[in-house]
């Protein structure tokens, strides 16, 4: 069981039956030592994000949630195919499952199949990668600063913030979770 203060992004907790993913969380500390969490849920079944309070006493029931290392082979626009190494098992999983994984994935990669009760509920990815730049806009000389950021273009078509000194070709590592630039490859 979990507590309130337990809770994260990404924590796959079980709701009346159904499994729910964290996808914001805040607390709030009362007088007293009580404190409130406010959490957005996110149905892994059928996608719909709910809020939700706990208070410090409660007890959340996380979700019996197994998860499969499998290969991303491709996509055909309308679903996504995935396939399990050892077993050689393919899966075919559609956009809105896989939403929030795709600025991310690359023919070849690695990621994580949730299933809840052998049904696939999410796609869970590495919480870093490492992607390589395919544009990035040149600094004007003399504006190189740290606190620069520009916008890089990454080989998935993610576009994100990156610092001044990044340029096309370097190999840079992104928080999957906040799509942020977190440092260089050496």
């Amino acid at each position: 069981m979990y507590q309130p203060t337990d809770l994260k992004k990404g924590t796959v907790i079980q709701i009346d039956g159904k499994p729910f993913k964290v996808i914001d969380y805040s607390q709030k500390v009362m007088g007293r030592g009580g404190s409130i969490v406010n959490v957005k849920v996110k149905n892994l079944i059928d996608g719909a994000v709910i809020p939700k309070t706990f208070k410090g006493a409660d007890k959340i029931e996380p979700a019996e949630v197994s998860t499969r290392t499998v290969q991303y082979l491709y996509t055909d626009g309308t679903e996504f195919h995935f396939m399990d190494p050892e077993s050689f098992e393919q899966f075919q999983l559609p956009m809105s499952l896989v939403e929030e994984a795709v600025p991310f994935l690359k023919e070849g990669d690695n990621v994580g199949l949730q299933f809840f009760a052998d049904r696939v509920i999410n796609v869970e990815l590495p919480k870093n990668l490492f992607l390589q730049v395919v544009y990035a806009e040149n600094v004007v000389k003399g504006d190189t600063t740290s606190s620069v950021l520009k916008d890089a273009k990454l080989e998935t078509g993610l576009v994100i913030k990156v610092p001044s000194f990044i340029k096309e070709g370097d190999v840079i590592k992104v928080d999957t979770r906040t799509n942020e630039y977190l440092e260089r490859k050496k």
